[in-house]
């Protein structure tokens, strides 16, 4: 049944009902220092600021009152230019900042105006960046237990000591050769490490992987597509909207052994329930773009997983868009909330897909109580279909006009919105338990779509369509806005315009602050509840990264990474000339070259005074 109900948050309490689980015993829920440090709003450990993703710190010396004075504190070229995603980490004094491929990892001392204490540069065969999709960006390190880890571009997992830089231990995670790359972060959960691959673009196989962090080995892996016991999932016991997936879901959604080559990976960003025990993360894209040469619903590509983080068994898995026809990879991030729904409180997942679909979840069943639209122009589907009895419950409706495969290959499909580079991508939203809103970086974009027939071969590309990309009707030119979301009424509450996607995380702030970015490299803050613009700086280059905040010596500091590029500005980070570069971004972005360039800088700011 669709939800309906407003959120309200009558305590504090609400805003750690998942990150101060530390408060209860820890040792068989979670990794008990990840916990104790995501409970001190001081220190950032994850690229998500809490293992439930909300990207919400309880810092508020710097508040909507004052955050109009914020001032540059201090600066540091990461010395590399291209996309600059993810953001630093703060742990004891101790500020940890990775670029874009080479993957060069700094440790800075806050206490000594951000002196490099150790570097770590990786020596990684260079033709893996030819390999990389959407620029070479690389999402962020993670920490726990004294150890920074790093996922390099060739797959290479590492474990440097957080206080030296020495390496502990390295072991790869994929094989380039065969397309496989990484660009994402990693998330310590337990006495495991939970990593991701890149790849689909390659017709690399996703899979999902748990490394012991004492000495490297393999726990487990599990894969997107092929049989059940490789997929790690039960055909009894996993359940997809309340009913047992049934053996060999996935074998029978492809034809042949193309799910061998059928993509589904996990690129984007994880989320961890201790309570429930449970991983949850999105499936990408299947292999290839051309949907003719893969029919069936090609599971299970473009899904949302929950898996037991001890085994990596899925409870519980929901595909978003059967038989993808548009590249809408269900990577973003998942956002764990506890909220009220028709007046009793539910665990709830809020995901923002690609595909122009905002969904709530129960993510203790995997029950679908919201699907809604969060970007309007949306018209590959009319809707998602919500009648239980419905044989088709769950499933988009589509509108056959912006199909991709009705007249063949070699046809140019128009006017579909969103574009393959989504409503919104992989840039993670951010939610406040203030003000029960999740505040949402996007895009408004539409595209032309041309399949052809594609071979594979390893270590080629395997993506078998090409696209032109171009602002959505009645944007005013303006491929950008900022939203803030209600995930129970499923409807926008306020929003921003701007000039390009927003290809910035966002940062919600118990001072009743927005932070994010903006491609021309605007830092900005908006009132949580309002919108209203509070403050802008204008960094050296366009911001793809996400905005961070810290406190040291009692003071709060907030900081971001600017360096143009990720897929929006690939165009202008590569230095592209073929307008169907970039799959399709060069000519979509072509005018941001007129407002920034290319760099690779962390700006840090603060109150002045040493408040």
């Amino acid at each position: 049944m669709k939800a309906s109900g407003t959120a309200i948050f009558p305590s504090m309490a609400l805003v750690l009902a998942l990150a101060s689980a530390v408060m209860a015993p820890t040792s068989a829920v979670a990794n008990d220092d990840v916990l104790r440090r995501t409970a001190d709003p001081a220190q950032q450990v994850l690229q998500t600021v809490d293992y439930a993703n909300t990207r919400y710190s309880r810092l508020d010396r710097i508040n909507a009152g004052n955050v109009g004075q914020l001032q540059v504190a201090w600066t540091f070229s990461t010395g590399v230019l291209r996309g600059h995603e993810g953001s630093p980490l703060v742990v004891d004094g101790v500020m940890y900042v990775h670029t874009p491929f080479p993957n060069v990892v700094y440790a800075l001392d806050l206490d000594n105006d951000g002196r490099i204490l150790w570097k770590y540069e990786p020596q990684q065969d260079s033709d893996v960046a030819a390999i990389m999709c959407c620029d070479l960006v690389y999402r962020g390190l993670a920490y726990a237990q004294g150890l920074v880890f790093l996922h390099q571009a060739d797959t290479t997992l590492v474990a440097l000591d957080a206080k030296t830089g020495a390496v502990r231990w390295k072991v790869a995670n994929g094989d380039p050769r065969k397309g496989e790359t990484n660009t994402a972060t990693v998330m310590p959960v337990k006495d495991k490490l939970i990593v991701g691959i890149a790849g689909a673009e390659f017709g690399a196989r996703g899979h999902i992987s748990a490394y012991n962090i004492a000495d490297g080995t393999l726990a487990w892996r599990a894969y997107s597509t092929g049989p059940d016991a490789e997929i790690l999932l039960d055909p009894q016991k996993t359940t997809e909207l309340g009913k047992p997936v049934g053996p060999d879901s996935s074998l029978k959604s492809w034809e042949g052994d193309q799910w061998k080559i059928g993509g589904g990976a996990p690129w984007g960003w994880f989320a961890y329930d201790p309570a429930l025990n449970l991983v949850y993360y999105g499936s990408a894209n299947p292999g290839t773009w051309n949907p003719s040469q893969r029919p069936g619903d090609n599971k299970w590509a473009m899904t949302i997983f929950a898996r037991d983080a001890d085994t990596g068994m899925a409870r519980w898995v929901y595909q978003m868009t059967p038989h993808d026809q548009w590249d809408y990879d269900g990577v973003n991030e998942m956002i764990l909330t506890d909220q009220p729904v028709d007046g009793r409180m539910r665990k709830l997942l809020t995901h923002f897909d690609r595909n122009g679909f905002a969904y709530t979840l129960d993510r203790a069943t995997g029950e679908l109580l919201v699907a809604e639209k969060f970007e309007p122009g949306v018209n590959w589907a009319t809707g998602v279909d919500m009648d239980e009895t419905s044989p088709t419950y769950g499933r988009p409706i589509l509108d056959p006009k912006y199909g991709t495969e009705a007249e063949g290959e070699d046809v140019t499909y128009s006017g579909i919105c969103p574009a393959a580079i989504g409503a919104k991508n992989q840039q993670p939203g951010a939610f406040s338990p203030q003000t029960g809103l999740f505040y949402v970086p996007g895009s408004a974009l539409c595209m032309d779509y041309e399949p052809f027939h594609v071979d594979y071969a390893a270590g080629q590309p395997y993506v078998g369509a090409t696209l032109t990309m171009y602002p959505a009707p009645g944007g005013e030119g303006r491929t950008g806005r900022f939203i803030a979301w209600d995930n129970v009424k499923g409807r926008v509450v306020w929003q921003v315009p701007e000039r390009f996607s927003v290809w910035s995380g966002a940062l919600a702030t118990a001072g009743g602050v927005v932070f994010y970015g903006t491609l021309e490299g605007y830092l900005k803050a908006v009132d949580a509840r309002t919108g209203k613009e509070l403050y802008r700086f204008r960094t050296p280059s366009g911001i793809v990264g996400n905005v961070m905040t810290y406190e040291h010596r009692g003071r709060q500091y907030v900081a971001v990474l600017s360096g143009v590029g990720g897929w929006a500005g690939i165009g202008l980070a590569a230095g592209l000339a073929d307008p169907n570069a970039g799959s399709g971004a060069k000519d979509a972005y072509a005018a941001l070259g007129s407002y920034t360039a290319l760099g690779g800088q962390l700006t840090v700011f603060a109150l002045p005074g040493g408040r």
